[in-house]
């Protein structure tokens, strides 16, 4: 079996070496002229453009079957890979979750609960609908926004002007702020027979609108988490999906759960499921895409992820303290082979599973390798 998996990033690091574990073979299409994550890592790497059409017949010759590890390629490349060898989840899902005016509307007219919400494509268009959502509300970029990008947060009609020359005219979608308690996610795989396995929810917190930590089992009710998952299902399964789906939500002061936005591929959110779970988030995708039976989602023990970006690499050249981490009780540390750490670049996580007071723990050796320094 040759798993094909379109982007080089870390996601597609972390699922080729499960896939070699398991025996599977990985062809990655990364799309852009280098792909430091999976080099030497996957088993053939094609470093050219997703319009490249040489490289589309390269890639699809080589594989039986292939997924994504990120949602931005060009829709008409997952429909012709999708046409060629099979694409999990297909490109129509996909197609859904990269713009967020078709996922609101996916959300809504399948009676998911999300934020209120309208489309715009104009000043003018912005000015009527701040008029219904606002005044508290966030104006977002429709495509390729991620980590705080392409977001504006408005609270008065003043601003709109600015925000919408901010987000350089494009269409987006004005959202109702949500007053919420936290954030939580969850994880939901989905085989070729419609069999389901939930990932207990995640509670995220968050640094520079960039995820910092997971905390798993998420700090809410179980009625909350219950919901979740509940509705995690209701969307899979309106999506006719096959592999493995984000979810994340708001969970309002009330205890409602509302859907921010879905990701169709593993998250940043689930690595904790690699060294907290009997299944990896990465070994779960694989499962469902290639027709496997899907795993144990069985949470071996309280878990929280630490994000190690580029502000905790210090001196010249810039380090990464791993002797500390290493010597911190039940730390797991992946790393992503990436050079040149920028200060907000993700270069690698942390779990902490095991012992008491896992959180305590991670708290600690945050402040420590951000060396109190203001970006912390």
């Amino acid at each position: 079996m040759t798993l094909g998996i379109l982007g080089g990033g870390q996601l597609a690091r972390m699922l080729s070496m499960d896939a070699r574990r398991m025996g599977v073979r990985t062809v990655v299409w990364s799309g852009t002229p280098t792909a430091e994550p999976t080099a030497g890592v996957s088993d053939l790497v094609i470093n050219r453009p997703f319009d490249d059409e040489t490289a589309l017949v390269e890639f699809t010759d080589q594989v039986d079957v292939a997924t994504v590890e990120f949602e931005n390629i060009p829709l008409p490349t997952l429909e012709k890979v999708e046409a060629s060898v099979g694409l999990y989840p297909s490109a129509k899902s996909i197609g859904i979750a990269q713009h967020r005016s078709r996922e609101k509307s996916f959300l809504r007219e399948s009676g998911i609960p999300c934020a209120p919400f309208a489309l715009v494509n104009s000043l003018a268009e912005l000015e009527s609908a701040y008029a219904e959502v606002g005044p508290d509300a966030v104006l977002k970029t429709a495509a390729f926004g991620y980590d705080g990008k392409g977001q504006v947060r408005l609270s008065s009609a003043d601003q709109l002007a600015a925000a919408w020359e901010s987000v350089g005219g494009e269409p987006s979608v004005l959202e109702g702020f949500v007053d919420f308690d936290c954030e939580i996610s969850v994880l939901i795989a989905r085989g070729a027979d419609g069999e389901c396995q939930i990932f207990p929810p995640a509670e995220n917190q968050h640094r520079h609108h960039i995820l910092d930590l997971s905390i798993v089992p998420a700090r809410v009710d179980a009625p909350i988490r219950d919901e979740a998952c509940r509705v995690s299902q209701q969307l899979a399964e309106a999506l006719d999906y096959r592999g493995l789906l984000a979810v994340e939500f708001f969970v309002e002061k009330s205890g409602r759960v509302v859907v921010n936005e879905m990701a169709p591929r593993p998250h940043n959110s689930g690595h904790y499921t690699m060294n907290g779970c009997v299944t990896s988030q990465f070994e779960q995708q694989l499962r469902a895409v290639c027709g496997l039976t899907l795993g144990s989602v069985e949470l071996l023990s309280p878990t929280v992820m630490l994000n190690l970006l580029g502000d905790m690499w210090h001196g010249d050249p810039p380090e990464l303290d791993t002797t500390s981490i290493l010597n911190t009780e039940g730390a797991k540390l992946h790393l992503y082979g990436k050079t040149s750490p920028g200060e907000r670049r993700k270069l690698g996580h942390v779990n902490l599973v095991g012992g008491e007071c896992p959180l305590t723990r991670v708290q600690k050796l945050k402040s420590h390798l951000l060396r109190n320094s203001a970006t912390a």
